[in-house]
C-alpha cells in the first residue's frame, strides 16, 4: 500500500473512532453493521481475492463463531474471552477443512463450501439439547444501557475491522500474499517454482475463518439472541462476495470500499423501494459488476491515468 492510501486509511479509522461522539443509537447500529460487513469482506478476500478460490462458507464460519461464543458464555465465560475462543475454533476448523476441500477448484470448491455451511446449520438445528435447535439461544443480559451497548459494540466491530485490515496489509506485502497471487494466476506453475500451494491456501482459509468466526461471536453478544436461520443465512456468504466484487477483488482497500458501497446501496434501496428491495438491490449490483468488473477501486486516479495512456 502506498503512503497516500495508508494515510487515507488512518484518517478513515480516526473518523470512525469519533463517530460515537456525534452519532445516536441508530447511526451507531448502522456503523457497527458496516464495520462487521468490512470484516467479513476483508476475511473473504484472503481466500477468494488473493488465492482466487470462491468460498461460499462465510455463513458457516459466522454461525459457528456465534454458537461457540454463545455456548461458552452460557458456561460463565466472559464475552471477550469467548470471542477469542470463537476465532480460534473458526481458524482451526477452516484449516482442517481447507486441507480437504482446497484440493477442489472453481465451482466444485464453491459448492463444497456451501454444503459445509448447510451441514453445520443442520447439526445446530438437530442438536437441541445443546443449541436449542430452531428455537434459538438466548445470551445473558450484559447489563449495559442501550446507549452504552451501542457504543461498546460499535467499538468492538471497529477493532475487529482494523485488525482484519492490518492482516490484509501484512499478507499482501509478504511472502504469503505473493504466493497466493501466484496460485491465483497459475497454481500448477506456482507449485513448479517452489510455492507450497496447499500450505498457502490453507493459511489463507484459516485467516478467513478466524475473522469471520470472531465477527459471529461479537454479533451473538450484540444481538443477545441467535438462531440457525439468522447466523447461518446464505445471504451472509453472498453479501461478503458481492462486497468484494463491488470494491475490487484481491486488493487491499477494495473490500472496505465495497462494504461502504453495499451498505449505502442497501439503505437507499430499503428506504425508497421497500417492496422491491431485494430485486432492485440485486439489479444495481449486477450493473455495477458488469460495467466495473475490477470494482470501484479501479476508479482511483492511477487507473484513470493509465487508461488515458493506453488510449
Amino acid at each position: 500500500m502506498t503512503k497516500p492510501y495508508l494515510l487515507l486509511a488512518l484518517l478513515v479509522v480516526a473518523l470512525l473512532a469519533l463517530l460515537p461522539e456525534v452519532g445516536n443509537n441508530y447511526v451507531l447500529r448502522i456503523g457497527a453493521m458496516m464495520l462487521m460487513y468490512m470484516s467479513l469482506a476483508l476475511a473473504w478476500n484472503f481466500i477468494g481475492g488473493f488465492a482466487g478460490y470462491p468460498s461460499f462458507g462465510t455463513a458457516g464460519f459466522f454461525g459457528l463463531g456465534a454458537y461457540v461464543s454463545a455456548l461458552l458464555q452460557a458456561q460463565g465465560l466472559p464475552a471477550q474471552i469467548s470471542w477469542v475462543f470463537a476465532a480460534a475454533v473458526g481458524g482451526v476448523f477452516a484449516l482442517l477443512l481447507g486441507v480437504i476441500l482446497l484440493r477442489l477448484r472453481g465451482h466444485a470448491f464453491a459448492i463444497a463450501t456451501l454444503v459445509v455451511a448447510e451441514v453445520l446449520r443442520e447439526i445446530i438445528n438437530a442438536w437441541t439439547s445443546l443449541t436449542g435447535g430452531g428455537m434459538g439461544l438466548n445470551l445473558a443480559y450484559s447489563g449495559l444501557s442501550p446507549e452504552v451497548a451501542a457504543r461498546y459494540y460499535y467499538h468492538c466491530m471497529l477493532v475487529l475491522a482494523v485488525l482484519a485490515f492490518i492482516a490484509t496489509v501484512v499478507v499482501a506485502g509478504n511472502k504469503l500474499g505473493f504466493g497466493l497471487r501466484c496460485i491465483k494466476q497459475n497454481e500448477g506453475a506456482a507449485n513448479m517454482v517452489g510455492v507450497n500451494a496447499t500450505l498457502y491456501k490453507a493459511a489463507a482459509f484459516a485467516l478467513s475463518g478466524v475473522f469471520i468466526a470472531a465477527a459471529g461471536g461479537i454479533y451473538a453478544s450484540w444481538t443477545g439472541y441467535i438462531e440457525p436461520a439468522d447466523v447461518f443465512d446464505i445471504m451472509i456468504s453472498i453479501k461478503a462476495i458481492v462486497m468484494v466484487l463491488l470494491g475490487g477483488v484481491g486488493t487491499i482497500l477494495g473490500p472496505v470500499i465495497g462494504a461502504l458501497a453495499f451498505l449505502v446501496l442497501d439503505e437507499i434501496v430499503w428506504r425508497n423501494l421497500l417492496k422491491l428491495h431485494t430485486g432492485t438491490l440485486g439489479l444495481l449490483i449486477v450493473l455495477l459488476v458488469l460495467f466495473l468488473p475490477m470494482g470501484l477501486y479501479s476508479l482511483r486516479p492511477r487507473h484513470r491515468n493509465a487508461a488515458k495512456v493506453k488510449a
